[in-house]
């Protein structure tokens, strides 16, 4: 899975770091001073990375906890993010990483143990007395599918059981929960999962479980007791998609009770305009950007406005049919991560 690892001189006897190379005792293993010396170096190919990606484990420095843009909400009175990883293991064709990053290689910070000083930090901020808050995990990477060697959520699960006035979102595509169906459920984790309909999935979602896959898996962590999110965005107005998403909405909802989902989002697909631009010019003869027409003003490529408009209204009405309004929350792909370290530039949020 793992050829190339470079390591951090800092985190090179980091508990977590010393595991992670027992997994891997025949990749090659190349010292570095700071993970931006070979993250960041220009004229590198994402597309080609991709197909074999090394890893990078690191140290996250400065501020790891920041604040979620205001209208980025699934209920809870404050909200922040947090990203253990940088890059995910899929290849999604919508996905705003692709664009963002000069490499493809998986960043892993191990400390995570400064992370939690930090979120018991937010916790603890005056403002913060007595709110329900809100940790998303899974922006920046996916939140679950490299956790037999992140270990990510089998660490983070008993410090948020440990903080119940904290919700912790896990998003994922992955399959992979071995550390849930192992535990009882906590009623602060939302496991939550992206979903599109099949014809979708299949055409943009590269990598990813199939959706009857990720159906199932959800379903059963319901039947576990687990609390789930049902992330449909991006949104995309496939041919047909009048009929494309009401009949996506009853097959998901014929296996998914209402009652265990904690949350849905409905978003359609932006990126920045130079993000987008370079999307394009990595995959350009791809059908997701060859068919359907990107209005770039503002500063945002997007679908055209009435086009826009009409895709949220038809695929939210659906969704009205399963989920009451309270559930249902409308979002953008969130676009910032740590922006200004990676890139040496402050991209703007969703």
């Amino acid at each position: 899975m793992v050829d190339i690892i470079y390591i951090e001189e800092e985190v090179a006897d980091h508990p977590r770091t010393l595991a992670l190379l027992e997994r891997f005792p025949k990749a090659t293993r190349i010292p570095c001073r700071r993970y931006t010396e070979v993250f960041n170096l220009r004229a590198q190919n994402f597309r080609l990375q991709k197909k074999r990606p090394a890893m990078i484990l690191a140290k996250k420095h400065g501020t790891s906890v920041l604040p979620t843009p205001p209208e980025y909400n699934i209920g809870a009175d404050r909200n922040y993010y947090f990203s253990h990883m940088l890059n995910c293991l899929y290849d999604c064709r919508y996905c705003f990483l692709q664009g963002m990053y000069q490499s493809a290689h998986y960043v892993l910070f191990v400390n995570f143990e400064d992370f939690e000083t930090e979120i018991d930090d937010t916790l603890s901020l005056p403002e913060n007395e007595g709110r329900q808050l809100c940790f998303f995990s899974g922006y920046d990477c996916d939140s679950l599918a490299m956790e037999s060697v992140t270990g990510f959520a089998d660490h983070f699960l008993p410090f948020f059981e440990k903080r119940p006035q904290a919700w912790l979102e896990l998003r994922s595509k992955s399959i992979n929960t071995a550390a849930l169906s192992r535990r009882e459920p906590l009623p602060n984790v939302i496991v939550s999962f992206t979903l599109s309909p099949d014809v979708i999935a299949r055409e943009v979602e590269h990598g990813a479980p199939s959706l009857e896959r990720r159906l199932n898996r959800v379903q059963s962590l319901t039947v576990q007791g687990w609390v789930v999110g049902l992330r449909f965005d991006p949104l995309i107005p496939w041919p047909d998609y009048q009929n494309l998403y009401p009949e996506f909405f009853d097959k998901v909802f014929s296996q998914i009770p209402p009652e265990s989902v904690h949350s849905a989002t409905l978003g359609p697909m932006r990126f920045p305009s130079a993000m987008y631009d370079r999307i394009v010019k990595l995959y350009p003869d791809d059908k997701l950007f060859a068919r359907f027409p990107f209005d770039k003003k503002s500063g945002q490529a997007t679908f055209p406005p009435a086009m826009e408009e009409e895709l949220v209204s038809t695929v939210g009405n659906a969704l009205s049919d399963h989920l009451p309004p309270g559930k249902t929350f409308s979002q953008n792909q969130l676009e910032t991560t740590f922006s200004r370290e990676v890139t040496g530039t402050k991209r703007p949020s969703a």
